[in-house]
């Protein structure tokens, strides 16, 4: 029974982490809402990581099914998921290096007390979906679900994938919440080179997504 637990915890953590980057992840987010006050930031960071955890946790129980009711295989998920990953890392690295967003608007336009609806609003799109889970997490999750004991979900599996989500999820909030420490660190210049060197990876991770459903796709034409 623990030994099912541990290997639940630890192929979950191992498959997702360095997928979902939260440092990566923490930094896109921070640029996205460079202006953001500590306690938005905090409140951002709690949304964002509740989001993931609802996100994957239903990506990896029922989202296999989800995507076969739809008719929709894993190497499409791919190829859309590549293509979005990688318009939102050509986003950011098109980003000036001013107090605009990406879509050119001025971050603090507009009456202050609409700005934490704003912020609300974005923690789930784009801040949690795709920046933070990507199509990337959701694909991989989901493929994690399908390798679920043959003899069904058993309690121990069950807390296991809590427990493993709830540390990617923490981890998650801790990068997010203290990103701004982080960004003191570095000063402005360092930021926005580490800033500019993720929106690339980010980018590449897209088109990387892109290629392995794009492969699988025309892997799948030549067998037929």
């Amino acid at each position: 029974m623990l030994q099912e637990f541990t290997k639940t915890v630890l192929v979950i953590v191992a498959s997702l982490f360095p997928i979902i980057n939260p440092p990566a992840a923490a930094f896109i987010v921070l640029s996205l809402v460079p202006h953001a006050s500590l306690d938005e930031r905090a409140e951002m960071a709690r949304r964002i990581a509740i989001n993931s955890f609802v996100i994957l946790l239903a990506s990896l129980l029922i989202g296999a099914y989800v995507l076969s009711f739809f008719g929709i295989s894993i190497p499409v998920l791919r190829v859309a998921g590549g293509l979005i990953i990688a318009k939102a890392g050509w986003n950011l690295l098109q980003t000036p290096d001013d107090d605009e967003d990406p879509d050119g608007e001025a971050v603090q336009a507009g009456p202050a007390h609409d700005r934490p609806a704003s912020l609300r609003a974005k923690a789930f799109y784009p801040l949690t979906l795709p920046v933070t889970v990507g199509p990337g997490s959701i694909a991989v999750a989901i493929a994690l679900g399908t390798g679920s004991p043959k003899a069904g979900l058993s309690p121990i599996h069950l807390v296991g994938v809590s427990v493993a989500l709830m540390i990617l999820c923490a981890s998650i909030y801790v990068c997010v919440r203290f990103a701004g420490h982080l960004e003191r660190l570095l000063g402005v210049v360092g930021t926005q080179v580490a800033m500019r060197l993720f929106a690339f990876v980010i980018f590449c991770i897209g088109v990387q997504i892109f290629w392995l459903g794009l492969s699988d796709l025309i892997g799948s034409v030549h067998l037929k």
